[in-house]
């Protein structure tokens, strides 16, 4: 296996600033998981979230030959569809405005929210190899000048202050310090701004995380915070919730779905097992800066 080595010139200080910060970004520059990479070759949009709504049964019924290709296919039309949710409440945005993917992944966002407004959006990562592979992807698509990704920590990215019109993080925030995460977010968003985010989050009625999520965190080196927190540190950092939408419900389908796809990958089990027992939530929650 090839080992990325980060380059760190974007910014000034050290892009990876302790050890769990490298073995986070070791883990998605080794990560080439079908589940990923293969719906992303369906169009070319790239994802690293789940999906919304309610699959086609008849992708089940579909001929032997024909079957893999038809899930795969609408798996990523639900993740997709997921990525249009969150671009749904990032509120008016303009050509001229610029946004910020914190925590991009491979990019597919970032390109539908310059599709989908014309604005000019930058991505970040602490993975190299996803920085460069999804500067590819913009270059192939021709929007290379107007979606940028960077070799940046979203604790610290060096953007300019007040210069964002709205902010994202999709299924990213369980890597990061949350008030650490919406101060800096905050310093960026200019003042009426909005920040999306949608979340996996434990379930602060069931007193901690179950085994199903703890399950969850070891399988993807990360750390899922429970729902309050990110409440206490949106207001702790000037981040008024104007919306929170509860997708549990809209989410199982796609890991019933995933489950019965050539490219489960094992964690299928604990989502469905804390989503439905109720320790674990999906939300999304859109917030203005004041």
């Amino acid at each position: 296996m090839t080992t990325v080595q980060p380059r760190e010139s974007e910014t000034a200080k050290p892009v990876l600033r302790s050890a769990y910060q490298r073995s986070v970004a070791e883990y998605w520059n080794a990560e080439q998981d079908p589940v990923n990479l293969r719906l992303g070759d369906v169009d070319g949009l790239y994802h690293h979230h789940y999906g919304l709504g309610d699959y086609d049964p008849a992708v089940l019924e579909a001929p032997a030959d024909r079957r893999d290709q038809a899930i795969i296919d609408e798996m990523h039309r639900l993740e997709t569809a997921q990525a249009e949710v969150l671009l749904d409440h990032l509120g008016d945005v303009k050509p001229t405005d610029k946004l910020l993917d914190a925590g991009c992944g491979r990019g597919g966002t970032s390109i539908m929210a310059n599709l989908r407004f014309g604005c000019e959006v930058d991505g970040v990562s602490i993975s190299q190899k996803q920085v460069d592979f999804a500067n590819e992807q913009a270059r192939k698509r021709g929007v290379a000048d107007r979606v940028r990704y960077h070799f940046r920590n979203m604790l610290d990215t060096g953007f300019e202050t007040a210069s964002r019109k709205a902010i994202w993080n999709n299924e990213s925030t369980m890597y990061v310090d949350l008030h650490q995460l919406f101060a800096e977010h905050a310093r960026q968003l200019e003042i009426g701004g909005r920040y999306v985010t949608i979340t996996g989050c434990y379930n602060d009625v069931t007193g901690g995380r179950s085994k199903a999520v703890s399950q969850i965190d070891q399988h993807y080196t990360c750390n899922i915070h429970p729902r309050s927190a990110y409440f206490k540190a949106m207001q702790a950092n000037n981040l008024v919730p104007i919306s929170v939408i509860d997708l549990t419900a809209a989410t199982i389908p796609y890991w019933e779905l995933r489950e019965k796809s050539s490219v489960a990958t094992g964690v299928e089990a604990p989502f469905l097992q804390a989503y439905r027992e109720g320790s674990f939530h999906y939300l999304l929650i859109a917030a203005d800066r004041i």
